[in-house]
This record gives C-alpha cells, structure tokens and sequence, in this order.
C-alpha cells in the first residue's frame, strides 16, 4: 500500500504525556506506516517459555508507536484514524500473567500460548479449533490534556488501550482533541481477540498498521466513537454457544459467565482450565445481556461455533 510517511518501532514510548516530542508531522489525508511491536515490547519470543512470562518487566510493555502531530489539530477538534490495512504477523502470544484478568484471582500460575500464524487466515489453537484471524489495534489514542505522565493500560476519554475488537481494517476511529497537533500515537496489535479479552491477552503479534488521518475541524466530542465497515461477514457474527452470569454488578457477572464457559470447554473439548481460560480471550465475545432489571443484572459469553471444526453443540 502507499504511504507518505513512516514511523518506526524504535520511536515508541510507555506512557501518555503531552510534553513529548512528536516524531513526525503529516497533513491530514496522508496515509503513515507504523511499525508496532507486540504487546510484551519484545521481551517475549518464538523460543519463550511460561516461566518467561513470570519475568516480564511490566514497565516495557504495551509500548505505542509515536507520537505524531496533525498539522492543523487544535484543542476542540475531532481526530479521525482510518485503518487502512494492516502487514501479515509471523508469530504471536497469548498469556495467563499473574495477577492479571478477569480471573485474576483463580489463574495465579504464568502461562504461555505460541501462534503459528504465516500466511494463514486462521491459527490452530488445538486439533479440530482454529481461530479466525482478524487484525485488530488494541492501543491508539492522541495526547490528554492534563500535564504529567499516565500509564498506557487504562483507557481514558483520550483513547488509550480500548481493546476493541473492532478497531479492524476500515474502522474509523474518532478521538477528541486536548493539545495542539493531537499527537496520536498506536499500538498494541492484535491477530485476533474476544470482546473483553477476559485473561488480559489477545494473540499478540508485531505488525506494520497503515493508517489515514482526517481532522474535523470544530467537532467536539467527549470520549472515542467509531465508525465500523459492515460486519455481516465476519466468522465471530455466526452461530454461538452461550452461557450467562447473573449479579448485582456486572463485574462479578461477567466472571460468572466465563467461568461457565471454562467448564463447558473444559467437559467438551478436554481442554486443561488453562487452556479454556486463553481460549476465551482470544475467541469469545462478552455482551452486556440486561442492564434495566435491578437487583440483578446479566453479562453473556458467545462463544463462536465458527471455530471449531465440528458442531459447538450436539
């Protein structure tokens, strides 16, 4: 694909700040190349084990390449991302990291999960399952407007690391903008993920994301919106098996209903607790079900049929 401009992976750093130096600067409607290195910076490989993962420095992950400044971007204004495309992964991770997830407090042990994804639309997770593949970014936002150093991880009304499944090719992102020149900054790729991304991983994978600007000069918005390409193809919208949760938060919830799933894939498929609980981040799709019928509210899990080789339910 054609592209103006390019930002390296080496340009990265590990926190919002609007103090940094932007790396480049582009006209809107130009399209830029980023180079995005997986989720763990680097420090996971091809040959890593589960006990690397235990070790992982948790300040050199989720780094974000950038940042870029938006000629003509101004407080006020709104930032609109185009993804254009994205490069084909070689390889990627899942993992189970200590005191991390949704099941944070059940999944205390590190684990590791290799993706052989090279040329392929789909990765095999265990004979007879294979997980559609469907690059996504995880990370992208622009500069808050408060003073100081914030972590990258939580989400903000500046963007940050959404994790939203749909942040695919030919979804716009809308961003509103706090400082001069925006400066945008993206990372943190997916090959595929499950809406919650419950163990806290997708499949990881470093690749080039291809991205065009516009600015919408004089439209103000609050918080990320976004504009979505037509979904009725994708493999993750077909047939599902669902389990619910029930509660008087929808946090405990949805804990109730991937632990529903873990044990449905854990009696159906023999997969290990580990096994099932990576299987659910990577693949299935949390959904707020009821949201109106005080005390209880209910979180549901779709878990796809489309990615196993036979019938999900018999």
């Amino acid at each position: 694909m054609k592209y103006e401009h390019e930002v390296k992976k080496e340009q990265s750093h590990f926190a919002w700040d609007n103090s940094l130096k932007p790396v480049l600067s582009v006209k809107p409607e130009q399209v830029v190349r980023f180079e995005v290195t997986d989720a763990s910076g680097g420090q996971l490989s091809p040959e890593s084990t589960s006990e690397d993962v235990s070790k992982l420095d948790m300040a050199k992950v989720n780094p974000v390449t950038g940042p870029v400044y938006i000629d003509g971007a101004e407080p006020g204004d709104t930032l609109e991302i185009k993804i254009e495309r994205f490069s084909e992964p070689k390889w990627g991770w899942s993992a189970i990291i200590p005191g991390f997830g949704l099941l944070a407090d059940q999944f205390e042990k590190p684990y590791l999960e290799h993706w052989h994804l090279d040329g392929k639309d789909r990765a095999e997770f265990r004979p007879g399952i294979n997980i559609p593949l469907l690059p996504m970014v995880g990370t992208a936002g622009v500069a808050p407007k408060e003073p100081g150093s914030f972590a990258l991880v939580p989400p903000s009304y500046h963007g940050g690391n959404m994790d939203y499944r749909h942040l695919i090719e030919g979804t716009s992102l809308l961003l509103p903008v706090s400082v001069e020149g925006a400066l945008f900054s993206i990372g943190d790729t997916h090959a595929a993920q499950g809406h919650g991304e419950v163990c806290g991983t997708g499949i990881e994978a470093s690749m080039d994301v291809f991205v065009r600007f516009k600015l919408h000069k004089g439209l103000s918005i609050q918080e990320p919106r976004y504009i979505l390409p037509p979904l009725s193809s994708s493999p993750y919208e077909e047939g599902c098996y669902v389990t619910s949760g029930y509660g008087e938060d929808l946090y405990g919830a949805a804990k109730k209903a991937v632990n529903y799933m873990i044990e449905y894939l854990q009696d159906k498929y023999k997969l290990s607790e580990q096994e099932a609980y990576i299987l659910c981040s990577v693949a299935v799709n949390l959904k707020i079900i009821q949201i109106v019928d005080a005390p209880n509210y209910a979180v549901a899990a779709y878990l796809p049929f489309s990615i196993f080789n036979t019938a999900a339910f018999s």
